[in-house]
This record gives structure tokens, C-alpha cells and sequence, in this order.
């Protein structure tokens, strides 16, 4: 199996629409993040699911940004970049609630209930450290990665517009989830998970359609010199040493042994 570069852009669309049915699939009955989900399977399964889709993300932008990479521009490596760092966070968080809230929730459930509090957008009452920064850092990137990644999209006009407009609008809407406590959070990821499955399939469309074009037929190389289309050599060498009876007699070098005509004598002078 030969990897190409057309091979590898398909991929990372199909990983950011995978992204996007993970993002939207994770939020469906989401329990309240309290201490006594930490230690149970579908803890486990769910924050598995935010690992995958971490990832899968990362990968699907990077295929969306590498694809017109001129396009972009700057603004377009910058929306990447930032965007990229809010998910590499967001996996990084999700290790630490996979890996070590579990582990820490008999011996120090205060520290647990605290860290879920920040994880979920409230205020923590004990210290957690430096949880509480990376928890708004990675906001703040998510956010404004979103933003400025989904306008250099739509300013390249390569993928689809409308979804790259959702991605500038939906990352956004974000922070306003703790001025609408009425409405539930989960549904703001909703909008973010379309627009990856849309720019994601955009992007495999794009690059299939391109792997089946044909390709051009190869130019007739001729000898320098020479104008006018010179047809190939056809079938075996013949006697005299011309490939075929339209090459030119100039261009035949018969060898000694078969010269006795009188145009091969000819050739030799």
C-alpha cells in the first residue's frame, strides 16, 4: 500500500467527521459531574470518548489546514495553531479525569468534587493547583481557535463555506454557557460537532474527486531540432536500421553487417 499525500488528506477528513459524532454522541445523557460518576464504568467509557475525539480533531484540522496550506495565509496558521493547542488541553484534561480523578476520589474526594466543579465551568471552594488555569486556557483557545480558523476557511473557499462558518460561530457560544444556566451546556457542543463532520466530509469529497481525475498524456519526445510531431517507433527494428518506414533515414546508425542497400550506403557517407 503506497501512502500519498492525497491518501493522508482523506484520512484526516474522515478523522474530523469521527470527531464530530464522538463530540455530539458524548453529550448525550451526560450525568452531573460529581464524585460518585468518577469511579464508574461509564466515567470511564465517556472520558475515553473525549480522548478519541481530542485527537481525531487534532488530526482532522491538521489535514484541513495542510490541504491549502497557501490559502490560509497567516491568519489560517494562526486559527490552526490555537485551535490545535485547545485540543491538545482539552486531551490533556481528559487524561487527568481517565487516569487520576478516579484514583484520588477515596483518598481526597474534596480535591475531586473541586476539580470537577472547575471542569464544568462553576468555582472551586479548595486550591487544585494549576488545574484551574489549564482549565481556562483551554477554554480561551477553544474558543478563539475556533473563531479564527472557521473565518480563514471561509475567506480560502476550498471547503464548505456554511460549515466553516458554524465552526466561527459555534466555538464562541461557549462562553456563553454561565450567562444561560437555564439551558443545558451539553447542547453547545452540538453546533461544533456539525461543523467537523461537514468540513470533514467536505474535505474527503474534495480530495477523492481529485484522485480520480486522468491524468495528462505525456508529451511525444522528439529529437532536438526537429519540428512537427514524429510518430513513436513501431513494432521491431527493421532492415537498415530504421524503427519504421516513416523515421527519418538521417537518424538511422545501421550497423556494418546489414549494409548493402543502397540507401544504407548512403547513411554511412
Amino acid at each position: 500500500m503506497t501512502i500519498t499525500t492525497t491518501s493522508l488528506t482523506r484520512a484526516a477528513g474522515l478523522a474530523a467527521v469521527a470527531a464530530g459524532l464522538l463530540f455530539i454522541a458524548v453529550q448525550i445523557n451526560h450525568p452531573p459531574l460529581d464524585l460518585a460518576i468518577v469511579t464508574t464504568t461509564e466515567w470511564a467509557i465517556r472520558e475515553g470518548m473525549k480522548l478519541a475525539l481530542s485527537v481525531l480533531a487534532l488530526i482532522g484540522i491538521t489535514g484541513m489546514y495542510l490541504s491549502q496550506v497557501r490559502r490560509n495565509g497567516v491568519l489560517g496558521l494562526v486559527g490552526y495553531l490555537i485551535l490545535g493547542a485547545g485540543f491538545l488541553i482539552m486531551f490533556a484534561s481528559q487524561v487527568v479525569g481517565v487516569a487520576v480523578l478516579p484514583a484520588l476520589a477515596q483518598s481526597a474526594p474534596g480535591y475531586v468534587s473541586d476539580l470537577l466543579a472547575v471542569m464544568g465551568g462553576g468555582a472551586a471552594v479548595g486550591d487544585v493547583g494549576a488545574m484551574s488555569s489549564l482549565n481556562l486556557l483551554g477554554g480561551l483557545t477553544y474558543m478563539a481557535g475556533g473563531l479564527v480558523f472557521g473565518i480563514a476557511l471561509f475567506r480560502a473557499r476550498v471547503l464548505a463555506r456554511w460549515a466553516s462558518i458554524l465552526l466561527a460561530v459555534a466555538t464562541p457560544l461557549a462562553a456563553a454557557i454561565p450567562l444561560l444556566p437555564m439551558v443545558n451546556q451539553r447542547l453547545f457542543a452540538v453546533p461544533t460537532g456539525l461543523a467537523l463532520i461537514a468540513l470533514g466530509s467536505s474535505l474527503w469529497r474534495r480530495e477523492r474527486n481529485q484522485s480520480v481525475v486522468a491524468p495528462a498524456p505525456a508529451a511525444s519526445l522528439k529529437p532536438a531540432g526537429v519540428r512537427g510531431p514524429v510518430a513513436p517507433p513501431i513494432g521491431p527494428p527493421r532492415p537498415g536500421g530504421c524503427p519504421s518506414p516513416w523515421w527519418p533515414s538521417a537518424w538511422c546508425r545501421p550497423s556494418p553487417a546489414r549494409c548493402g542497400s543502397a540507401s544504407c550506403s548512403a547513411a554511412r557517407r
